[in-house]
């Protein structure tokens, strides 16, 4: 769900950077000095699944892993998507600087909700229940950044109301494989390393 340079509007832009700022800034208060290391590794993570990117109008979408960022980190993934999401701009030209704060708030919000919603749920003594709702979050996070990308694009140009429409189409099928990959992965790191989930 990266923003290209050019499409949003200034209003757009400022609230995504008076978004993006805010979120990070607690997640930087938040983040544990002990857990740098583990909040390194889960924004590397992201930023190779992000890498692949498939166009749809002035947007595009990508594998995102925005759940597991989320459960794993909490507020700490804002910080950890700031940092993979600039690099992507000026390493790979992949959104944008003046973008990077809407791209970061579209993206980190939905992570940021799951956590708040299912972190203590993919935690439960029951397996299953823990696997369902890992699905349900991982699915869900990409909705809700297709909805973000959808309101920034439409307060930006009626225009890309239509295109908005468009990218929430093409996300349904990534949400549910996102649902997928998070469910794995929730079910794996309970298995060989619980404390990344603590």
């Amino acid at each position: 769900m990266h923003n290209s340079e050019g499409v949003l509007s200034g209003t757009a832009l400022i609230a995504g950077w008076a978004g993006s700022i805010t979120c990070t800034a607690i997640g930087l208060k938040k983040t544990d000095t002990n857990k740098i290391v583990r909040t390194a590794l889960i924004s590397s993570a992201f930023f190779l699944a992000s890498l692949v990117n498939i166009r749809i109008g002035p947007s595009s979408t990508h594998l995102s892993l925005l759940a597991p960022v989320g459960l794993i980190l909490g507020w700490s993934a804002f910080p950890a998507m700031l940092i993979a999401l600039f690099l992507q701009a000026i390493l790979f030209h992949f959104g944008g600087l003046l973008v990077l704060g809407a791209n970061t708030f579209i993206m980190g919000l939905p992570a940021l909700i799951v956590y708040i919603i299912f972190g203590k749920m993919i935690r439960s003594e029951n397996k299953i229940f823990s696997g369902v709702m890992a699905f349900i979050a991982g699915s869900l996070a990409i909705i809700m950044a297709a909805c973000l990308a959808g309101v920034f694009l439409g307060i930006s140009d009626r225009n890309f109301i239509e295109a908005a429409k468009l990218l929430f189409y093409a996300h349904i099928p990534l949400a549910l494989i996102e649902g997928a990959v998070t469910s794995f992965m929730i079910m794996f790191l309970r298995k060989t390393a619980p404390e990344f989930l603590s």
